[in-house]
């Protein structure tokens, strides 16, 4: 997902970063593009090249790579717009103001929207949705540990982001995700969520010890 599409900042380049902070991420941004839109050939294809070792994560990117291979744009465009359009509303509410509060646009989203005053994010003019929808919390994760927004985040302000706008919510988000009845190629989409946000929860609290 580039920077242009959900959010802006004022910082063009990126720092160099470590390799294993790199690939988180780069999963987060990967997970941020499946989520944003239906994604196109382009994707389904890059999704489809994935390969997975043993690990608990490496079985799940297999798996949606597996799905993906057999994917066709249009089929995962209704499942998309089944999952979180729909008339009126789709299946998920993908926000953190929902998924905490049981409401839109609740305390989390302006939570969210002064720290990312606070980090130079700004939504981009041709976006609508809230900020506190999935895709985009994906992508500032993204954007805070490869120094996207400004200056690389420290692991203690990855861990504070993290706890506050998406530790509390993505992982059940993801369990959803993965469950739904219209989940198609989305639910190996929520597989590999959900094994992320275990991993980040995991490496976060192994962190604070």
């Amino acid at each position: 997902m580039s920077t242009q599409e959900v959010l802006m900042s004022d910082t063009v380049d990126t720092p160099s970063i470590a390799t294993e902070d790199r690939l988180r991420a780069d999963l987060y941004d990967f997970l941020g593009l499946l989520l944003a839109r239906p994604p196109e050939q382009s994707l389904l294809s890059q999704s489809a090249a994935l390969s997975g070792d043993d690990s608990v994560l490496g079985i799940a990117v297999a798996g949606l790579a597996r799905v993906a291979k057999l994917s066709k744009p249009q089929a995962v465009e209704r499942e998309f717009n089944a999952l979180f359009v729909g008339l009126g509303r789709g299946e998920l509410l993908p926000y953190a103001s929902y998924y905490m509060t049981g409401f839109l646009n609740e305390k989390p989203l302006a939570a969210l929207r002064r720290d990312m005053a606070a980090r130079g994010m700004t939504r981009a003019p041709n976006v609508y949705e809230p900020e506190d929808n999935i895709a985009s919390l994906m992508e500032m994760m993204a954007g805070l540990i490869s120094g996207r927004f400004g200056q690389t985040a420290t692991l203690k302000e990855q861990q504070t982001f993290f706890a506050k706008h998406i530790g509390p919510w993505a992982g059940h988000f993801f369990t959803d995700l993965e469950a739904a009845k219209n989940s198609v190629l989305y639910a190996s989409v929520g597989a590999v969520g959900r094994v992320f946000m275990e991993i980040e929860v995991e490496a976060f609290r192994m962190s604070s010890t």
